[in-house]
C-alpha cells in the first residue's frame, strides 16, 4: 500500500501532538489518530511502527520542540537574563502544549538514538548557559539538574492545579528562578 499523498510524518505527528494537547496523551491511539487524519488506521504503518513507535517519535518531536524554543529564548542573553528568558520559554511551551511536553517526559529506550541526541542538545544548551556562572563541572551539573527540576516541578504543578492562591505565577517563577540563581552565585564565591 503506498503512503497517501500530502500525509507525511510531520502530518502525523502535528496531529498526534494536537490530540495530546487536547484531548490528553492518553486519546491517542491510531484508530482516533487515523480518523482525525481521515485515513484508515493501517495507512499510519507506512509512516510509523505501530503506537509505540508514534510515542517514540512523539517524545522526538516534542523535545525538538521545546529545544527550538529554549535556543531562541536564550540566542543573544547571557547569565541572569538567560536563565530567566529561557525558564519563561520552557514553562510557554508547557502551558501550549502540555500533551507533547508530557510526552517529552518519557524515558527513552536506550536505542532512542534521535531521542538521545536531542536530550543531549538541550543539555548542552543549558551547560552554555550556566558557563556565564563560571561554575566547575560537577557544579555546573548539579545547575543544569537544578533548573531543569524547578522547571518541571513548577509546570507539573502548575499543569495540575496545584497553585489555589490568587499571586501571578509567572512572579512566583521570576522568584523562583532569582533565589536558584542567587544561591548558584553564592555557591561559586565560597
Amino acid at each position: 500500500m503506498s503512503p497517501r499523498r500530502g500525509l507525511d510524518l510531520k502530518v502525523i505527528l502535528e496531529t498526534a501532538a494536537e490530540i495530546a494537547n487536547t484531548e490528553g496523551v492518553e486519546a491517542i491511539t491510531l484508530a482516533a489518530l487515523a480518523k482525525k487524519l481521515h485515513i484508515k488506521p493501517p495507512s499510519l504503518y507506512n509512516h510509523i511502527d505501530g503506537l509505540s513507535g508514534l510515542q517514540s517519535k512523539l517524545a522526538v518531536f516534542g523535545l525538538e520542540q521545546l529545544l527550538k524554543e529554549l535556543t531562541k529564548a536564550s540566542v543573544g542573553r547571557a547569565g541572569d537574563e538567560a536563565v530567566q528568558s529561557l525558564a519563561e520559554a520552557y514553562v510557554s511551551f508547557a502551558r501550549k502544549q502540555p500533551g507533547l511536553y508530557q510526552l517529552t517526559l518519557k524515558a527513552p529506550k536506550e536505542e532512542d538514538t534521535d531521542y538521545h541526541a536531542v536530550a543531549n542538545e538541550l543539555v548542552e544548551l543549558l551547560f552554555g548557559i550556566f558557563r556565564a556562572y563560571h561554575l566547575n563541572d560537577e557544579a555546573a551539573i548539579h545547575a543544569v539538574r537544578g533548573i531543569r527540576s524547578i522547571l518541571h516541578g513548577y509546570t507539573t504543578l502548575e499543569q495540575k492545579g496545584g497553585f489555589g492562591l490568587s499571586i501571578d505565577l509567572d512572579v512566583s517563577l521570576r522568584f523562583m528562578i532569582d533565589t536558584f540563581l542567587a544561591g548558584i552565585k553564592s555557591a561559586n564565591r565560597k
